[in-house]
């Protein structure tokens, strides 16, 4: 369970028990509803990662929606772009798609030729290439809210951020990176593979 949902989590039962102590057994339905609905929404399981030399995990549990490539990347000019429509049920909790070190992105904010938007985590592997993962569409308004640092070492599948309900992920790979997932295909946050970095 994530931290951010464990309010609402105590709050459904303490109304449950209210309705069922004072009221009649009937209203206890809603806030019964209520309880499996934010155990649904703020699940985050364990997962055993895989250790995958030069792999790019999946940030989140859903479906790639496009391939692509982009000749304005968030960090460097022209990057391979992989887009996720993430589960509404999915993981509450997205994780990082490589090993490195986080950076910040407020220091590419006055240079004109990157694109450069919000709520995106950066991060730079031992070798040099640069992972970018921003996420789009929020519902309610709740924008995702990271948990890490900058310059804090993340590992690979490492929960780094809460989702919110974001509907959308982008994950920004080097140029020269390969994309081992196509569009159509669902994948598992931490687990499955989705695109390989360079060797060199």
């Amino acid at each position: 369970m994530a931290r951010e949902g464990i309010p609402f989590m105590v709050a459904a039962v303490l109304v449950t028990w209210l309705a069922f102590r004072y009221l009649d057994p009937v209203f206890m339905m809603l806030p019964a509803v209520l309880f499996v609905l934010f155990w649904l929404i703020f699940r985050d399981p364990r997962r055993q990662i895989p250790a995958i030399p030069l792999g790019v995990v999946s940030p989140v549990d859903g479906r790639v929606t496009a391939v692509d490539l982009v000749d304005r990347g968030v960090v460097q000019g022209e990057a391979r772009r992989i887009f996720i429509t993430i589960d509404i049920l999915g993981t509450y909790t997205a994780r990082c798609p490589v090993e490195g070190v986080v950076k910040d992105l407020n220091t590419l904010a006055a240079d004109k030729v990157v694109d450069y938007r919000t709520n995106a985590l950066w991060v730079q592997t031992d070798e040099g290439d640069n992972v970018v993962l921003q996420f789009q569409s929020y519902r309610l308004g709740f924008a995702p809210a990271a948990f890490v640092r900058y310059g804090e070492r993340i590992g690979q599948g490492q929960r780094c951020a809460y989702l919110r309900l974001t509907r959308r992920a982008e994950v920004h790979l080097p140029i020269g990176a390969k994309v081992m997932v196509e569009p159509g295909q669902r994948v598992t946050a931490g687990l499955d593979v989705i695109g390989r970095l360079p060797s060199s």
